[in-house]
């Protein structure tokens, strides 16, 4: 199949299909995506929701963070992804900065849907973000929330660590998740955070949870497409396993990936916290 022919294989994912696969217990399956081709592979494998991450400055333009990206940057990935995704939901991360006030929200969130044809707009943390939250609801633009370990947030953490831990940690992101939801948040995922602390927000908040390093009990697990392939330089994160290794193709990875998540063995213990 050639990267800009779709080839719809099942109907199309849309966001309250997602909330009703929470109430039946179904597990979500999500990859992250930047270009056509991988795109098309993660649609045919029957990918839940693709995720144009801002992880594309880290794995795809070879930099330090997510820093740089820029929201050209993601209207160009996004639009390259749309046009290999027949049936997975579209989601478009919203770079550093490109939300800081409603305005500015509302416009780059309009562009990821007009020019890069997104279905839903991801942006990290509460606190000042919960009135952009709002305000794209209101504009019936779908979120995704993030909370945890939001990279964005890297050099007020001091790195990429665990988020949490502590009684304090743990009350203060259990609420930020009802308040995300509150706000009118479709989608939260949860990064690096221990899985007793996933398990409790999961049940608390009506929304799915997407786990990356959150321990098996979200509703479903999203990994950065590259360490799922094995393929990313240097030492895997803890969280991620090469479903690669062994199997013959990409697409057969990407079906084990989504197997292994929709009969709840992947993640295992080894890849919490």
């Amino acid at each position: 199949m050639s990267a800009n022919t779709k080839t719809a294989t099942r109907a199309a994912m849309t966001v309250p299909q997602l909330h009703a696969m929470k109430d039946r217990g179904e597990k979500i399956v999500m990859l992250t995506a930047y270009d056509a081709s991988f795109a098309a592979q993660c649609d045919v494998a029957g990918v839940d929701a693709l995720l144009v991450g801002d992880s594309l400055g880290m794995v795809v333009q070879g930099r330090d963070s997510t820093l740089p990206v820029s929201v050209d940057d993601m209207v160009y990935h996004t639009a390259a992804v749309a046009r290999g995704v027949a049936s997975a939901l579209l989601i478009a991360d919203m770079p550093f900065m490109s939300y800081c006030n409603v305005d500015t929200a509302l416009r780059n969130a309009g562009r990821l849907l007009a020019e890069g044809g997104a279905a839903m707009v991801k942006l990290e943390g509460a606190g000042f973000a919960l009135d952009a939250i709002r305000a794209l609801a209101q504009h019936a633009i779908p979120v995704c929330a993030h909370l945890g370990l939001t990279p964005q947030s890297v050099h007020k953490f001091g790195g990429y660590r665990v988020q949490g831990k502590s009684r304090d940690a743990a009350a203060q992101l259990e609420a930020d998740a009802r308040a995300v939801a509150d706000a009118g948040a479709d989608l939260l995922v949860l990064e690096c955070v221990p899985a007793t602390l996933a398990r409790r927000i999961t049940a608390q908040v009506p929304i799915p949870t997407i786990g990356i390093g959150a321990g098996a009990d979200c509703d479903g697990q999203v990994l950065v497409l590259y360490d799922m392939l094995g393929i990313t330089p240097g030492k895997r994160p803890k969280f991620s396993k090469d479903f690669l290794a062994g199997r013959g193709s990409i697409g057969a990875a990407i079906r084990a990936y989504a197997q292994a998540v929709r009969e709840g063995s992947f993640p295992a213990a080894e890849h919490a916290f």
